[in-house]
């Protein structure tokens, strides 16, 4: 991997018996980037390099995807979910010696940054979240649009190793699949990254740990963000909230004006591209996180 990301340092983190894998390059300030589904840290690869350049750039693999430990589901949801994953990644960057940060997530990757910065307010200072509205805005609003476009959300959650036995069936055509239906038109990623993520899902651990992560986020997650709204708790640090115009949260929610009932200060906009914001036009998302981040 390091082909792929050349300049960065690799290590593992053990943090409460759970293994995460980061890469870390740059100087500055502490910047936290947490990746999507079906992907790993190598979907920032065209990205962290241009903000190393002046802060401290920490990629991470979530636990259950790319090489981060793999904990084994429970019935409960708790090891899969996102108060679960969010101590990971604070518990890394502590390690690191980091006490606060930046955050950026995509996809899976937002989600969890979501749930850390509600959960350590003091830890994040600015938070960026790449196409998603809060999880508990979608499943308080599902529609057929979202059903069918957002189809895996019902049945990475079904029990019984249903998807977890189709996807290790042929794990190539499910990232393959997936990954096409999502990308703006005329966007491919590359070869061998492509590649990478097969490779994580070859591994049924990896394809258990993320079926349960959506699982969680269809119980447990959920009862998490409907105490947390209930409770009137918002995130306090400025919030930065880019979709993409072709992807679904563009055509299916108003993003801003969804986000500005979870957070106080949320600016940002839209892209010309599919789901996958940072492989398909990482020049402009480089752009956008510069002047947010800075």
């Amino acid at each position: 991997m390091t082909a792929l990301l050349p300049g960065f340092e690799y290590r593992r983190v053990d943090v409460d018996g759970v293994t995460v894998n980061c890469a870390i390059a740059g100087s500055g300030p502490p910047v936290l980037m947490l990746h999507g589904y079906p992907q790993n840290h190598l979907m920032w690869r065209e990205v962290a390099p241009a903000l190393a350049d002046d802060h401290t750039v920490v990629l991470a693999d979530l636990r259950g995807y790319g090489d981060s430990g793999k904990p084994a589901p429970d019935v409960a949801g708790e090891a899969y979910s996102k108060r679960s994953m969010a101590h990971d990644q604070v518990g890394l960057m502590r390690q690191l010696g980091f006490a606060q940060f930046k955050l950026v997530g995509h996809d899976r990757g937002a989600r969890v940054s979501h749930r850390l910065t509600l959960d350590y307010p003091d830890a994040v200072t600015r938070l960026a979240v790449l196409d998603i509205v809060p999880t508990r805005h979608v499943w308080h609003n599902v529609t057929r649009d979202m059903a069918t476009a957002y189809y895996h959300w019902f049945f990475l959650p079904v029990g019984n190793g249903i998807p977890e036995h189709l996807i290790g069936a042929d794990p190539a055509f499910w990232i393959r699949s997936i990954v096409g239906a999502l990308l703006g038109q005329g966007a491919s990623l590359d070869a061998a990254v492509m590649e990478d993520y097969i490779r994580c899902f070859s591994d049924p651990r990896t394809i258990a740990g993320s079926c349960a992560d959506y699982r969680s986020a269809a119980t447990i997650d959920l009862d998490h963000d409907d105490e947390t709204f209930a409770a009137g708790q918002k995130l306090e640090c400025p919030v930065l909230v880019l979709w993409g115009t072709q992807g679904f949260v563009g055509r299916g929610y108003e993003p801003l004006s969804v986000w500005q009932e979870y957070a106080i200060d949320v600016r940002g906009g839209s892209l010309p591209t599919g789901h996958f914001l940072p492989e398909e036009v990482p020049e402009l998302v480089i752009e956008a996180l510069r002047d947010f981040l800075d």
